[in-house]
């Protein structure tokens, strides 16, 4: 029951995202499809504002993250820690989703963000025919970008 839930709360977040239910995207802005960063960036050196809420869960999904990053690299990453990060990561996105507000245009940014990260937690939560392990991958380059596109003070890369 408790997977039929979660996966029910992926589609939701997913369909959402695709039908612009969530806050909407600038007017003129290309729509983002998930892999295509570059086409909505900031641009000229400038990272778009965050707020508390959205700073908070995506700390909180680096953290995750971080502690264990290693295994992510080394490719030693478990099934249970795949577990444990998919399911943080699925229900901070959820968060992220029902609470932040952002200008239209660091929003249609943030929707290429959590589309990357919920494609990584469905991996991560074996949802997909990939391994496991290339969820957290995909994760932590969804991390990256992030802190590459937002304004974020004190947010550090994962190698």
């Amino acid at each position: 029951m408790l997977r039929f839930a979660r996966t029910m709360m992926t589609a939701a977040i997913s369909m959402a995202l695709l039908a612009g239910g969530a806050p909407s995207f600038a007017a003129g802005a290309p729509r983002p499809t998930a892999g295509s960063s570059a086409q909505v960036e900031p641009g000229s050196g400038r990272r778009w504002q965050t707020d508390g809420r959205l700073r908070k869960y995506m700390a909180e999904i680096r953290a995750a993250v971080a502690a264990k990053h290693r295994e992510i690299q080394d490719g030693t990453l478990t099934r249970a820690d795949c577990q444990a990060i998919g399911t943080l990561v699925e229900t901070r996105v959820a968060s992220i989703v029902a609470e932040c507000r952002l200008a239209p245009a660091a929003d249609a940014g943030l929707h290429i963000i959590v589309a990357e990260l919920t494609a990584g937690a469905d991996t991560m939560l074996e949802r997909t025919e990939a391994r496991p392990a290339k969820g957290a991958t995909r994760v932590v380059q969804a991390l990256n970008d992030y802190g590459r596109q937002f304004n974020h003070p004190g947010w550090k890369p994962l190698s």
